[in-house]
Formats: structure tokens, C-alpha cells, sequence
């Protein structure tokens, strides 16, 4: 038997690995599809339909079962919205998609939208009443939200009622949450819109008043889905603005984002407070590594969509945020990224402050790691081989194979959760559906999104 010739051999052994490597990802991209249907959406849709009254259900129990309380949020509403409108283009002969969104549509447009007032209203009773009329009644991240589901209805309904609503939306945060000094956004507002200012008396722990990352990455976030749609020269304006705000401004040099800053986007620290006041404002002072690389694709997604040539600056800000992740909140022995850490003061390096791993920000984990590793194929933090613990991590502590959809956190670090509430109006099919979509699109095509570079600029 002949042997075969050199440079045969020489091509056959290069390409051997990279055969594998696609081997590998097929397999992951088959697991997450049938997780995505027989473990996720299925469970979900047509059970949270509410066909009495109008939009969804959200509140389920350990079991999957509807639970007795049945309010309403904007944020929760318009993300089954947003889901059931990518499940249309992923399953497009499912007719109770379909029926599903527009349900959900309807319910935004004749209940949540304030006719008096503008805006989305955050919170309503299951039948629609209005639940929040003080602090907290109307937010720049709840009609973020609002925008984003309807944006991307509009895309597969091309319903003109659907845009119409969008754009009122967009249009009523530029008229009262927009900063026209320092630009972005003001989350905190009045029923009619007027921007919540500090006072004198306003608790420290009180976020009233400052601009914070959560509603600016999701501002951004809908901006991008809606420009997809709707190429406006303002829309885009704001997009653009947004996204170097949110990378010049909101992440600091070390990688991580500044929760909360001060309307001229100076960060509300207590790090020099002392641990005490530290641990009293966690909720407003931490470094949380799910925001950090989940804000990392949100950048990188709408330099895409804004068709932004050589961005290489958001690139490398992205990536550094996922690498800061990895080297400070990621767990070496079984995968999975810690909920929270911190620079004391005099200190190089976060401390690791919260060990516990929301669900979250593991599935926005599994979706960027997966971009990385397409990006910078031979980066020695090898992120293919975090992205194959990142999913094995979710199939173990994660998934619930028996009842479907995720626990609340990682059960390695919080074992009572087994027992906790699969969906509540802070938790949907949001983030896990649209990682596990996106990864096994990307799994299956790496070219998916286009999110490629030059790499000879950056040496990968």
C-alpha cells in the first residue's frame, strides 16, 4: 500500500482538528435545538397564553404549573413578545405562534401603552389596570423593552400598527428620558414622563436620579432590533451615541461596567466608604460579570447592524470584557460565571463577593464565549474549551430535563433552587432562548450574524 505523499499528509493532519472541531459543534448545536424545543419553548407556549384577558402568564411554579399571582410587567410582556417573534422565524408553519404574539401585541398597545400620557406603563393587574402610579411607574428600561418586542414583530408581521407603536415608543424617551447635555438616557420617571431627580433626602441606596448600564445596554439593545427595521437618521443617531457612551464612558479601564454614574456619566462609587457602606449599596456598586459579557455582544451586535467598518475599538472593548470575566468570575473546577465581585480600594484584582450563578448570565456566557472563539480562534484562553464546560455546566446545574426550563441559579451553588419558580415577571424563556438560538445558528455556521474582523489588526 502506498504511503501518501507529503504535502497530502501535511494538509490532511492541519485539517484533522478543525474536522473535529466541527464534529464537536455539531453535536452541541443538535443538543441545544432539541433542548431549545423539548426542554424551553415548548413548555412555555401556548401554556402562557392568556386567552381571558390578554398578553401572557408568567408566573409558574417549580412544575411548570400557573401560580395564583398573575400581574403584568412591561419588561416581561414584551420579551414573550420578542421570543415568540423569533420562534415565528425559526418554526414559521407553528400557527399558535402566530395567535400567541398577537395576543401579546394587542395587550401592549391597549393596556400597557398610556394613551394620556405616552410611555409604557411597568406594572399591571392580569386584567390590565395600572399598578404602578409612584416610583418606578414609568422607565427608559421598560419602554426599551416595549420597543425591542415590537420591533421585532414588526419583522415578521410587517403590520404598520406594530411600527407605528415603536416609534411613538422611541419618541416619546427622546422627549422626556433623553439628556440632551451629556447624552443617553434617565431611567427613573413620573407617570407623565418628567425625569426623578435626587433630593436632599433621597436614600443613598435610592437610584433616583443617576444613570445606570442595565437600562443603557438595553436601550441599546432595542435601538439596534428597531433600526433593523426602521433605518431612521435619528434612530440611528441615538444607537451610535449609545453604544460609544456605553464603551467609553460606562466601562471602566479594567473591563467591567460601572453600574450606576451620575448624569455626566461619572461613577457613584463607595469604594473609599469602607466595607460596611459597600456592602449596603451592592445593589448599586459591584462588578457583575453577566452584565459584562452579555454587554459585550450587545456592542458588538449593534456596531454590526449600524454597518460599522474597521470598529476595532468596540471589538477589543468587548473582548476585554469577556476576558476580564473569565480571569475574575469564572469558575475553574466545573464552569459557569460568578454573580459578583469587587475592587476594594489599594486592590488590583476583584474580590470574589457573590459566588452564587444566576441563570442569566450563564446563557448570555454560553453566546459570547461562542462569538470569541469564532473571533480569535487561537486566543490561549481557548474559548471553545470554556464554551464546551459553559454548556455542559448549564445541562448539569441548569436545565431541568424533567419539568423544563432553567432553575433560577446553578444548583452546584444553590441546591434549594430545585424547588424555586421556573418563571416569575423577571424571568421568561428571554435569555436562555435567545443564547441557545443564537449559539446554534452560530454552531451550524460560523459566519452567522456576520460578526467577523480583520484579524491581522489585532494580531489573532
Amino acid at each position: 500500500m502506498k504511503s501518501l505523499p507529503l504535502v497530502v499528509f501535511l494538509v490532511s493532519s492541519l485539517l484533522q482538528p478543525i474536522f473535529a472541531q466541527n464534529s464537536v459543534r455539531e453535536k452541541i448545536a443538535d443538543e441545544i435545538a432539541y433542548s431549545i424545543n423539548h426542554e424551553l419553548i415548548n413548555h412555555w407556549y401556548p401554556k402562557a397564553y392568556d386567552t381571558t384577558y390578554g398578553g401572557y402568564i408568567s408566573s409558574f411554579d417549580a412544575a411548570f404549573n400557573p401560580t395564583e399571582n398573575q400581574d403584568k410587567m412591561i419588561v416581561s410582556q414584551a420579551r414573550h413578545l420578542w421570543t415568540l417573534s423569533k420562534m415565528i422565524e425559526r418554526s414559521p408553519d407553528t400557527k399558535h405562534y402566530y395567535e400567541g404574539a398577537k395576543l401579546g401585541f394587542t395587550f401592549l398597545k391597549d393596556k400597557f401603552w398610556d394613551k394620556e400620557n405616552g410611555g409604557f406603563h411597568t406594572l399591571l393587574s392580569r386584567e390590565g389596570k395600572v399598578k404602578s402610579s409612584g416610583i418606578g411607574a414609568k422607565t427608559a428600561y421598560g419602554n426599551a423593552f416595549g420597543i425591542y418586542g415590537l420591533a421585532a414583530y414588526y419583522k415578521v408581521s410587517s403590520n404598520p400598527e406594530v411600527l407605528d407603536l415603536a416609534k411613538k415608543a422611541f419618541y416619546w424617551l427622546e422627549e422626556h428620558s433623553y439628556d440632551p447635555q451629556y447624552g443617553g438616557y434617565f431611567q427613573s420617571l413620573a407617570l407623565d414622563g418628567t425625569v426623578l431627580k435626587r433630593e436632599s433626602n433621597t436614600a443613598s441606596t435610592a437610584t433616583i436620579g443617576y444613570k445606570d448600564q442595565n437600562s443603557s445596554i438595553h436601550l441599546l439593545e432595542a435601538f439596534t432590533e428597531l433600526y433593523g427595521v426602521w433605518k431612521d437618521p435619528l434612530l440611528k443617531q441615538r444607537t451610535k451615541e449609545l453604544l460609544t457612551i456605553i464603551r467609553d464612558k460606562i466601562v471602566q479601564k479594567e473591563g467591567y461596567l460601572q453600574l450606576f454614574l451620575y448624569p455626566d456619566w461619572k461613577p457613584v462609587s463607595f469604594r473609599d466608604k469602607g466595607r460596611v457602606a459597600i456592602d449596603k449599596h451592592h445593589s448599586i456598586d459591584h462588578v457583575s460579570y453577566g452584565h459584562d459579557i452579555e454587554t459585550a455582544y450587545l456592542m458588538m451586535e449593534a456596531s454590526h447592524v449600524l454597518g460599522l467598518q474597521e470598529d476595532y475599538k468596540t471589538w477589543k472593548i468587548g473582548k476585554k470584557m469577556v476576558d476580564h470575566s473569565l480571569r475574575y468570575g469564572w469558575d475553574n473546577k466545573v464552569g459557569g460565571f460568578y454573580d459578583g465581585g469587587y475592587y476594594f480600594a489599594g486592590e488590583s484584582k476583584p474580590e470574589l463577593i457573590k459566588d452564587t450563578k444566576n441563570w442569566w448570565a450563564q446563557a448570555e456566557g454560553l453566546n459570547s464565549l461562542l462569538i470569541m472563539t469564532d473571533l480569535y480562534p487561537n486566543d490561549p484562553l481557548n474559548y471553545f474549551k470554556k464554551f464546551q464546560v459553559q454548556w455542559e455546566y448549564i445541562q448539569r446545574y441548569l436545565i431541568d430535563h424533567e419539568n423544563g426550563e432553567w432553575y433560577p441559579g446553578g444548583l452546584d451553588k444553590q441546591p434549594e433552587l430545585k424547588n424555586a419558580r421556573k418563571g416569575q415577571i423577571w424571568k421568561t424563556a428571554y435569555h436562555n432562548f435567545r443564547a441557545m438560538n443564537n449559539c446554534e445558528q452560530k454552531l451550524r455556521d460560523p459566519s452567522h450574524l456576520a460578526l467577523t474582523i480583520n484579524k491581522g489588526e489585532n494580531g489573532h
